[in-house]
């Protein structure tokens, strides 16, 4: 019985973010069997992929966002650092950072356990994601390509 209704549940997330996406005009890829929605958005530079899952157990939504690109091993301990400085003046999200391969992604979740999410909470998820990706993937392809210093990231983080 529970199930069902977790079930239920999780459908009816998963058809409104479709429905926030198609009021929006975006092309997005439907994965029904595992309630994963998959799109490219273009922001000022780097186009960006963004996946939605729609998590029936956990009862979240999960907004992720790889980097198009790995950072090189001598690059790496200037992105940790990065990642940080990044991640402190993010209101909503964070960037996922793992050393070991140099893989940056952002993530933004959110619980609909117990409550009922509108369509409007998942533009504002969809947005903040896209506008947070946007404000960073260039600056951290830059550092990772050593076109940018640690330095002159922080100081553009800063707003010096």
């Amino acid at each position: 019985m529970a199930e069902e209704r977790e079930a239920k549940l999780a459908q009816a997330v998963y058809n409104d973010i479709c429905g926030m996406l198609d009021e929006k005009g975006i092309k997005y890829t439907r994965h029904d069997d595992d309630l994963v929605i998959s799109c490219t958005v273009r922001g000022e530079d780097i186009p960006m992929d963004i996946i939605i899952f729609v998590h029936e157990k956990q009862q979240i939504v999960r907004i992720l966002s790889p980097m198009p690109f790995t950072v090189p091993e001598d690059k790496r301990m200037d992105m940790a650092v990065a990642v940080n400085v990044a991640n402190y003046g993010i209101m909503d999200g964070s960037f996922d950072y793992d050393i070991s391969d140099g893989d940056v992604r952002f993530r933004l979740t959110s619980s609909y356990r117990e409550s009922i999410l509108s369509k409007e909470l998942f533009d504002y998820m969809f947005m903040v994601s896209a506008f947070t990706i946007d404000e960073y993937n260039d600056r951290f392809l830059m550092l990772a390509k050593g076109m940018m210093s640690l330095e002159k990231f922080i100081e553009m983080d800063r707003g010096e």
